[in-house]
């Protein structure tokens, strides 16, 4: 079962009779669907629909836990205060230090109540997230960005820009990162209307390299034009923010994708639902 400690990540606990209407109403998450156990991806939105801020959602036996990064958990936390009105919540900064993943563990929770099941990943894999413990890890960060790699799970900052990515350009939308029944949240307008259009170009691809991949925000081309972002690298393997269409050009050419001096193989995640632009013969 490897394990690995988790850098540069914050905890802010929402607690108070209202805080899951509070909450539900801000972000992406359908909290109504969260179980307990259950970790699922998140984020609070723009009213434009850009991601402001990311986060893992669970529960905890006293409201919910927002699991972010330590760069942006201030302003997070000051954003959610000036939307909390005179709403009966607390947002509080866990003065926590140990966040730990693991995965591969044949026996589940190991009896800890902080253990999160991370519904990012397929069950098989028993991906978890555990706050607290003084469990010496077994593996390091490489390996956990490797994990997500290979299932196409995006983090900011090593994938994408905060402010700078709708949620569907970074696959949110196919692990129930973002809700389109729950109702009303700050940018659902727009997120809705790109989920019933079909009018997401960007997208999160696994990027297979010939070569050792070049460092992450290196740009990808075909033919001198640019399709996107190199994100997550670890060795010939990536996550890569591009404009589907413009790779699927290229791929119907035969030209080659490049990133630096690597040729690559760009592919969706295996568990992801989405598909590359049909493109209409004689268009």
């Amino acid at each position: 079962m490897p394990s690995a400690n988790l850098s540069g990540r914050a905890i802010l606990d929402i607690t108070g009779d209202d805080a899951e209407k509070f909450l539900q109403n801000l972000i992406t998450t359908d909290l109504d669907t969260l179980s307990k156990g259950d970790l699922k991806p998140g984020a609070l939105l723009s009213p434009q629909g850009k991601i402001l801020f990311e986060f893992l959602v669970s529960r905890s036996a006293e409201g919910l836990v927002l699991d972010t990064l330590h760069t942006s958990v201030a302003d997070l936390q000051k954003r959610l205060t000036l939307y909390k009105l005179r709403a009966k919540a607390q947002i509080t900064l866990r003065p926590e230090s140990v966040i730990r993943v693991s995965w591969q563990n044949e026996s589940g929770t190991s009896g800890d109540d902080s253990s999160q099941h991370d519904r990012r990943f397929p069950d098989a894999l028993n991906v978890r997230r555990q706050y607290g413990g003084e469990t010496a890890p077994t593996a390091d960060e490489s390996q956990w960005m490797a994990l997500r790699i290979a299932h196409g799970v995006a983090e900011a900052p090593f994938d994408y820009a905060l402010g700078d990515a709708f949620p569907h350009d970074v696959n949110l939308d196919q692990t129930s990162g973002v809700s389109f029944k729950k109702g009303c949240f700050i940018g659902q307008e727009v997120v809705s209307r790109m989920q019933h259009r079909g009018t997401a170009r960007r997208r999160i691809l696994i990027a297979s390299g010939d070569a050792a991949l070049p460092e992450t925000g290196t740009a990808i081309t075909a033919n001198g034009r640019e399709l996107g972002t190199l994100g997550s690298v670890v060795g010939n393997a990536g996550l890569a923010l591009v404009r589907i269409d413009r790779v699927k050009d290229a791929m119907d050419a035969g030209t080659p994708i490049l990133s630096g001096d690597a040729v690559l193989t760009l592919a969706i995640p295996p568990e992801h639902r989405f598909t590359f632009p049909v493109t209409t013969e004689g268009a």
